[in-house]
């Protein structure tokens, strides 16, 4: 393959682009929050507590599996054209999902299998979102500065972490949830408006060649793997033949997966970038922090409005304390690191917050005021503004600039895949621990649907209403149990993370095993350690 490298961008110019990205990123967080206060509603419309993760369960396994694809066919056809696709597929299925069960795809059906099904293709549309966003952002600005631009999206982020709650509130509230979906048409008409006509990227020549196979042996994989999770001991027995055999298809998919991409001419997911320390261990940081963001996102609101009483519109004002600790400590984190080069301490401390903010809580439970749940989410939002954007940026310092959008979509994949089985597992979780107690043959209610309608549980007689609350709140604080349990790894494999020099233009890394060089020298010790190489 031959490749040519990205000529140099005037600032103006970036920031001309970058507007067209944030609008991009804006309609990727946004969904993700407007869905989460939605889901009770949805839920209580469509069907039982038990489908209460499979909405969303759908929308991460969508993106997860073709997250790699998009990056690697940002490689090797040029970022904006499938950018601009994914786009278009997502807009696609957020019409899609707004339709989902109504008279508009010709009569009602089963609305909860067409909104899971509708879900997984809005999915795969924002798999291209993400890692295309941080793929175009590395291809444009040097490590070094990528820092800056890294924290403003975090603030971006962060902004959509706070609007959408409280949007998806006043929709589900004030309007239908399905205008939670249709609310993505313009914005995302608008990006593709300001995308197609001032995005102008470097050009690559690259030979064409996509490795297919790779890529269906990966998406059967992740898939099988992530319904072992949402399956095992609840719809089947772990020992059952269903079980068994999505085991043996996981395993055999991913071992032949490996062999493939050993000799594959353009592997989808290139394995020597695991030969790298810093990639290898970022990538499991990444894994674990989707483990938790989901799981806590996802949770939450299902606490606020079923225990707590709130409302959809309040339950995202309730959020805002988690997206403060995010938002203040992503912007600060992106300063520093611009400003000193180091990054090393960022995701260690980051570790230790989202760990402390887990175990924080693990704790609730129905007399848990909004007040103590507020400060909770602030020690996790800490946490996660650490780590969001630092994990990103090891992962791209780590790896070649041919490799870029690979490694930015493995990347992302990573952090995708554990949102998708976290999301499985704490859902299962959740609804074995929920059946089990007291409050379980309530909630089933008539039809399964109308015992997880927030209005519908304040109703009820006090004291079936108070076990119920109690057996709510048990559960959810027993997710959150787990996920601690999962997060111990994360400071422990920050830890181990070497402080690499931040390359300040697009050089190639420097090894993860060479000796730390002070950050102010960086540019010097890359050069000198190239011309050694050389």
């Amino acid at each position: 393959m031959t490749t040519v490298a990205p000529q140099a961008i005037a600032p103006q110019k970036i920031r001309g682009i970058l507007a067209g990205l944030m609008i991009a990123m804006m309609l990727a967080m946004l969904d993700n929050m407007i869905v989460s206060t939605a889901l009770p509603r949805i839920v209580s419309e469509f069907g039982g507590i038990d489908h209460f993760t499979w909405v969303v369960t759908a929308y991460v396994l969508g993106t997860t599996v073709l997250t790699p694809i998009w990056g690697k066919l940002g490689d090797l056809y040029g970022r904006k054209s499938i950018f601009l696709t994914s786009i278009i597929i997502f807009l696609i299925g957020s019409a899609l999902c707004g339709m989902a069960g109504s008279a508009m795809l010709g009569g009602p059906g089963d609305g909860m299998l067409e909104l899971i099904a509708f879900r997984a293709v809005q999915g795969l549309g924002a798999g291209g979102l993400m890692v295309g966003v941080m793929a175009i952002i590395g291809d444009l600005v040097p490590p070094r500065e990528r820092g800056r631009y890294q924290g403003m999206i975090a603030g971006i982020m962060a902004i959509a972490m706070v609007a959408g709650p409280l949007v998806g509130g006043f929709i589900t509230d004030n309007l239908s949830w399905r205008w939670a979906f249709y609310v993505n048409l313009p914005l995302g008409g608008l990006a593709l408006v300001v995308l197609a006509t001032r995005m102008h990227l470097p050009r690559y020549r690259t030979e064409h060649r996509i490795d297919y196979l790779g890529a269906a042996l990966l998406s059967v994989g992740i898939t099988a793997l992530v319904l072992i999770t949402t399956w095992g001991g609840n719809e089947y027995d772990w020992a059952s033949p269903q079980i068994l055999g999505l085991g043996v298809l996981t395993l055999a998919s991913l071992v032949t997966f490996g062999f493939v991409e050993r000799r594959a001419p353009e592997p989808i997911l290139p394995l020597h970038l695991f030969f790298n320390r810093n990639f290898a261990l970022i990538s499991g940081v990444g894994f674990l922090l989707g483990f938790a963001m989901f799981g806590a996102m996802n949770f939450l609101p299902l606490f606020q409005q079923t225990v707590q009483g709130a409302s959809a519109t309040n339950s995202g004002l309730l959020l805002l304390p988690l997206m403060f600790g995010m938002l203040v400590v992503s912007v600060i984190t992106g300063r520093v690191i611009t400003k000193t080069g180091r990054y090393r301490i960022f995701p260690i401390l980051g570790g230790v917050a989202l760990l402390g903010g887990m175990i924080l809580l693990s704790t609730i439970n129905a007399a848990t005021t909004k007040t103590v749940l507020s400060l909770y989410m602030v020690v996790l939002g800490v946490g996660m503004g650490f780590l969001m954007q630092t994990s990103m940026l090891i992962a791209q310092n780590s790896v070649e600039q041919k490799d870029l959008g690979a490694g930015s979509g493995a990347a992302t994949f990573f952090r995708s895949i554990g949102g998708s089985i976290g999301i499985a597992l704490f859902g299962a979780l959740f609804v074995h621990h929920l059946a089990k107690s007291p409050a379980g043959a309530a909630l089933a209610g008539d039809g399964g649907g109308a015992g997880v309608n927030p209005t519908a549980l304040q109703n009820l007689p006090a004291q079936i209403r108070d076990g119920v609350m109690s057996g709510l709140a048990d559960s959810i604080a027993y997710v959150f149990v787990w996920a601690a349990v999962i997060v111990i790894l994360v400071p422990v494999l920050a830890w181990f993370v070497k402080e690499i020099p931040l390359r300040g233009s697009s050089d190639q890394p420097v090894s993860g095993d060479k000796k730390e060089t002070p950050a102010d020298d960086a540019e010097v010790a890359l050069a000198k350690a190239e011309a050694i190489a050389d």
